[in-house]
């Protein structure tokens, strides 16, 4: 039986704002956070599976109760005992409720019929949420509900013609969309291939409506690789005036390179600075695969810097709202404007092009460089086995970066590579 550190209900409300501590253990696992969600305390149930760290919410204070937590801790621990990850039971129980919902509101006419536009797209978008990083999920139903359904969304998905597409494509396109055109249309592209493979439709439209629309590619985000506007950029990084957390996001951006997304939303859980080594998750990555960051030994010194005043969080950029999120999406993008440059300078997602480009022309080998950069392995089943791919490599190119870096910040620009 664990021993309980919260005595009853009563010690939870006798917690007052501007309590120090930030969250209060329960034993094996189980622990309130204090005042997140802007006020209300949050449990939380950490456990490991497999040589990793998760973390399961199990409500708010006072709507679970304190008897409640544990009973679901008790349940989640039974879970990983058994081998099973509570927080994959979570996601297939919620995928249910939502199958569910959708078939009692297509019986009370709330929907529109299996068949159509809407409800294929929908069924394909429930399958793939899963899969999905949450922003992306988001993006493209919003994306659908926005542009797409309201015109084709109540027909018969085996019924749409390639011209009736065009017509709805055009008219985002005529608002100057271009990008978002090209996104609606390989969505609807989407949707209808996986009409044709449940034999709701014979064809996918959208294959045929190429060259009717606008060209449109990618844009790279703009970055600097110019070593001495780099090293400009990395004096006023460190002379940068603003919020302690800020800058560490900040110096660690160009060293580490990793998308924006996975920096903001990287947990204490993930990092052993004794091994020098951060572990993403494969749900927070692009590619749904676990990826590796060596630490090099300046990578490491910030981080621990920044564990003195945010390792009692469970986010290593805790935002700076008392909701228990982590630091916004736009704030190492707003410092680097405060510090004078604009968009068309340099991004946050920028360091990545910055470093791409450098390490390829000091000679470091390109599928190493591509490993680090966590760039998508087409094949699945690689993928998921190739993770430590080239390590003692990009652990020795981490380290040569950071100890460029450290050289054009002080004005130098010697050329390192795998002599270095």
């Amino acid at each position: 039986m664990a021993h309980h550190l919260i005595a009853s209900n009563a010690t939870i409300k006798s917690i007052k704002r501007g309590d120090a501590r930030v969250r209060l253990a329960d034993g094996a696992g189980l622990y309130l956070r204090l005042f997140v969600n802007g006020g209300s305390h949050g449990w939380r149930f950490d456990y490991s599976l497999n040589g990793r760290r998760n973390t399961l919410s199990l409500g708010t204070y006072p709507d679970t109760s304190l008897s409640l937590a544990r009973k679901k801790a008790d349940e989640a621990r039974k879970l990983v005992s058994a081998g099973t990850d509570p927080s994959d039971v979570r996601k297939e129980t919620r995928a249910e409720q939502t199958l569910r919902r959708t078939a009692e509101r297509r019986a009370t006419g709330g929907l529109p019929p299996l068949d159509s536009f809407e409800a294929v797209a929908r069924e394909w978008h429930t399958k793939n949420v899963p899969t999905w990083a949450p922003s992306h999920s988001s993006k493209i139903i919003r994306r659908l509900e926005q542009d797409v359904f309201p015109w084709i969304g109540a027909k018969p998905v085996g019924a749409i013609r390639p011209m009736e597409l065009l017509s709805l494509l055009k008219r985002v396109e005529e608002r100057g969309a271009i990008e978002t055109t090209h996104r609606v249309q390989q969505n609807c592209g989407q949707v209808f291939r996986y009409a044709v493979a449940t034999g709701r439709a014979e064809s996918d439209p959208s294959r045929d409506l190429r060259g009717a629309l606008t060209p449109w590619k990618p844009e790279h985000y703009p970055t600097l690789t110019d070593a001495r506007e780099v090293g400009r950029l990395l004096r006023d990084i460190e002379a940068y005036e603003g919020g302690f957390i800020t800058k560490c996001a900040m110096k660690l951006s160009p060293m580490l390179f990793v998308r924006p997304g996975e920096l903001r939303r990287a947990e204490w859980s993930e990092i052993n600075l004794d091994a020098a080594e951060w572990r993403i998750p494969a749900g927070k990555m692009k590619g749904r695969v676990m990826h590796i960051v060596p630490l090099a030994k300046q990578a490491v010194d910030i981080l621990q810097d920044l564990q003195a005043l945010t390792g009692q969080s469970s986010w290593v950029f805790p935002g700076v709202r008392t909701n228990g999120e982590p630091m916004s999406e736009n704030t190492v993008n707003a410092a680097l404007r405060r510090l004078g440059y604009d968009r068309t300078m340099i991004t946050a997602h920028g360091f990545r092009g910055m470093a791409s480009t450098l390490l390829h022309e000091c000679g470091w080998p390109s599928d190493v460089i591509e490993r680090q950069l966590s760039h998508a392995e087409r094949n699945a089943v690689k993928a998921a086995y190739n993770h430590a791919e080239h390590l003692p490599a990009r652990r020795k190119m981490m380290q040569a970066w950071a100890d460029h870096l450290d050289d054009l910040r002080k004005g130098g620009g010697k050329v390192f590579s795998l002599r270095a």
